[in-house]
């Protein structure tokens, strides 16, 4: 019983070790954040996607090479010992920084293809439903690499020379110490930058402002007054010029049944620059009210209306030659036939007789 009771003890002491080293009471030293942020500035970092989160992340040899070049490595001014002397104790000062919650160290998954070719499938199949005309491009594509197949050729084989770039993601490490070597560690300090101080202090000042303007001098009082009654003018101006030039294009649209367009400033509503917006200063445009498709389409009508008509008349012509050449041959007959009875004949009606 004795020997488990001192186990427990040993176990529970060993978690207290673990839980401060991992989670430090002591609040982290103005040196350890000027060596944080000069790693920051300083170690090249690279962004990526982290836990569905956008993070940046350094390489642990980088940082230890980057600080054996740093101020710290070298002696102060008072002959100083050097902060970093060898490897070793950069990574030990590292591993302080990494418990104190600087930035944590990730694992380096490689992505398989086929992950990535899942990846290519579904963004192919997003575009497809986005652009119908994606085949005609790939058509184009192909009939382009059958043209340019020697030239492919020769760039393939250059860049089997070239070493080929993998790609990783990153992922939680269980073991969270710092580590000399290719190891990614992704930052969680993240200082905010001076100028959000000043644009902070800039709107609390600009507020507190605004709040003692009746303690204001009066002449100062008088140009706010003017310059708010200039900015209320120049937006009545634009929103009664926005109305105006709707209506002018309404009128007119409505007089002309839809043939005349008329737009004054044509660019107020769209997105440019303030000056863009002014310029031109009208757009004209002048339509017939039948679309082009119909007309095509009344022309090949007429077309194909003529081309009938013609077809008939010479119909009707070809009858009429038939008609002429039978009556001529019934007068030939009539005519051998008088001549062979010697008579002659007339046609009489019967009403005549």
């Amino acid at each position: 019983m004795a020997s488990k009771v001192e186990k427990r003890k040993v176990s529970k002491a060993k978690k207290k070790d673990d839980v401060e080293v991992m989670h430090p009471t002591t609040k982290p030293t103005s040196e350890e954040i000027a060596v944080a942020k000069w790693i920051k500035a300083n170690v090249p970092c690279k962004k990526t996607k982290f836990l569905s989160h956008s993070v940046e992340y350094f390489t642990a040899s980088k940082a230890v090479d980057k600080l054996l070049t740093s101020p710290w490595s070298s002696p102060g001014k008072n002959k100083e010992e050097p902060l970093f002397t060898t490897r070793e104790s950069v990574v030990q000062y590292l591993d302080l920084l990494l418990r104190k919650k600087f930035f944590h160290r990730a694992r380096k998954i490689p992505v398989s293809e086929q992950e990535l070719k899942a990846r290519s499938k579904k963004k192919e199949k997003k575009k497809e439903k986005e652009d119908g005309g994606k085949k005609e491009k790939q058509e184009a594509e192909e009939e382009k690499k059958g043209d340019d197949g020697e030239s492919s050729h020769a760039e393939e084989k250059k860049d089997k020379g070239k070493k080929e770039k993998r790609k990783i993601r990153l992922d939680m490490h269980l073991e969270q110490i710092f580590v000399d070597g290719n190891d990614a560690y992704v930052w969680i300090y993240d200082p905010i930058p001076y100028y959000y101080w000043l644009a902070g202090g800039g709107v609390v000042l600009a507020v507190v402002a605004l709040c003692l303007f009746p303690l204001w001098p009066p002449v100062v009082r008088k140009g706010v007054y003017y310059l708010s009654i200039g900015a209320a003018g120049f937006l009545m101006f634009i929103f009664g010029l926005a109305v105006l030039r709707v209506l002018i294009f309404c009128l007119l649209w409505l007089v002309s049944m839809g043939r005349h367009h008329l737009w004054i400033f044509p660019n107020l509503t769209e997105d440019v620059g303030f000056f863009a917006s002014f310029w031109p200063l009208w757009k004209y445009e002048c339509r017939d009210k039948e679309s082009p498709s119909k007309k095509d389409k009344k022309n090949n009508g007429k077309k194909k209306l003529s081309d009938d008509e013609n077809e008939e008349k010479a119909e009707e012509s070809g009858g009429e030659d038939t008609q002429l050449d039978n009556v001529e041959d019934t007068e030939d007959k009539s005519e051998t036939e008088s001549e062979q009875t010697g008579k002659d004949f007339e046609m009489i009606e019967k009403d005549d007789e």
